[in-house]
């Protein structure tokens, strides 16, 4: 990735080493579904509200970038992007591991409606349109 952006990277360093080293098993061993339950959650916390973060909405492309860069190692090329994360969480297996590490039905739903924006874009815009609807009656 010649183009990523290396102020990102450093600005995110931190967070991205602490949801590495809380995955971590031993030595160099990684739980891939506790990474991908943490990448996720910081996504998620970021896009609902980058200025919290210290970023702009316009960096959230750059952002996807650099999480992809430092989850493809863990991930593998295949799964190691902000949509390969999703697709796990979205899984049987993602569910048993938000079941496994027992996170809140709130943590829950909000990784999975993350999932349903990012995997199915016009079936995720359909559902919270007819949930609007259902509002307004």
């Amino acid at each position: 990735m010649s183009t990523l952006n290396h102020a990102l990277l450093e600005q995110f360093r931190p967070v991205l080493e602490d949801i590495t080293e809380r995955s971590g098993l031993v030595e160099q061993f990684i739980d891939k579904d506790t990474y991908c339950i943490l990448a996720g959650t910081v996504w998620a916390n970021v896009v609902l509200d980058p200025g919290a973060a210290g970023v702009d909405e316009d960096d959230l492309p750059d952002l996807h970038d650099v999480l992809s860069h430092w989850s493809e190692p863990i991930l593998g090329k295949e799964d190691g992007n902000v949509s390969g994360i999703f697709r796990f969480l979205n899984s049987k297996a993602g569910e048993r591991a938000m079941q496994a590490a027992q996170i809140t039905p709130n943590h829950r739903d909000l990784l999975l409606f993350f999932a349903s924006m990012i995997l199915d874009p016009e079936g995720h815009r359909r559902w919270t349109d007819a949930i609007r609807d259902r509002q307004a009656r």
